[in-house]
């Protein structure tokens, strides 16, 4: 069956100050569309997930595994299973994250399951 999602009508969660998600979940698959307020913290924490982020817009500086950068417009990053990591966004932004497996805490917080 094929499953087509609007993503400005998925109910948004925001589960660290400053970030706005909608999130689209499958049994192997989260897929998190981020609005990101200038200066917001992501604090450092790790987790279970092979994660993308991909920034649409804005500038995001990510702190990974004790290397920091400035990922702009197009720039996407592959964040390994349990690799400390931190953000603050430099500019308001939007970004696409993704995470396999699905973010279980994510799907606890949001109503897109597939």
């Amino acid at each position: 069956m094929i499953q087509i999602y609007n993503i400005e009508k998925i109910k948004a969660i925001s589960p660290i100050a400053g970030f706005k998600g909608r999130m689209v979940h499958t049994p192997d698959l989260t897929i998190a569309y981020w609005e990101i307020d200038k200066d917001s913290i992501l604090p450092l924490h790790k987790h279970i997930n092979t994660q993308t982020t991909h920034v649409v817009s804005g500038e995001l500086e990510l702190s990974i595994g004790g290397v920091t950068r400035v990922l702009s417009s197009g720039d996407l990053v592959v964040i390994d299973p349990n690799e400390l990591h931190s953000g603050k966004a430099l500019k308001p932004c939007f970004v696409i994250d993704t995470f396999t497996p699905a973010r279980e805490d994510y799907i606890q917080l949001s109503d897109s399951l597939i």
